[in-house]
């Protein structure tokens, strides 16, 4: 079983990995692991007319199910939360996504997997 160290840095190494991913696609980055009162939004991002708040999901396997699946409606609300807290702040204009990176890493081979436009405000 992991403990709490293991999964903080097995966290950040996933982070890394997701951020390294997106610029290589030619993302920006605006902040990383922004925080809005209690809530945190791991990345912020340009994706050309689109500011990204993303969401990246880390773990050692699939066994319990791919990473993104823990992105539950609870998680979606508090991002959406923070996210809005963030827009009005910097008075932001620009067009708004939510995107959800999940990442694998294991002794073998690590996987990335990038899911644009994952969820939306439920107004």
């Amino acid at each position: 079983m992991e403990n709490e160290n293991q999964k903080q840095l097995k966290g950040k190494q996933g982070e890394d990995m997701a951020l390294d991913y997106l610029l290589e696609q030619g993302y920006r980055l605006l902040e990383r692991n922004y925080h809005w009162g209690h809530l945190e939004i791991d990345l912020i991002m340009v994706d050309g007319d689109f500011i990204v708040f993303v969401e990246v999901k880390t773990r050692k396997n699939s066994n319990f199910g791919e990473p993104e699946s823990f992105v539950n409606l609870q998680k979606q609300r508090n991002i959406i939360r923070a996210a809005n807290g963030y827009v009005n702040k910097m008075g932001i204009g620009k067009e708004v996504r939510f995107d959800v990176v999940s990442v694998i890493v294991d002794e073998g081979p690590s996987s990335i997997k990038h899911l644009k436009d994952c969820f939306k405000p439920r107004w």
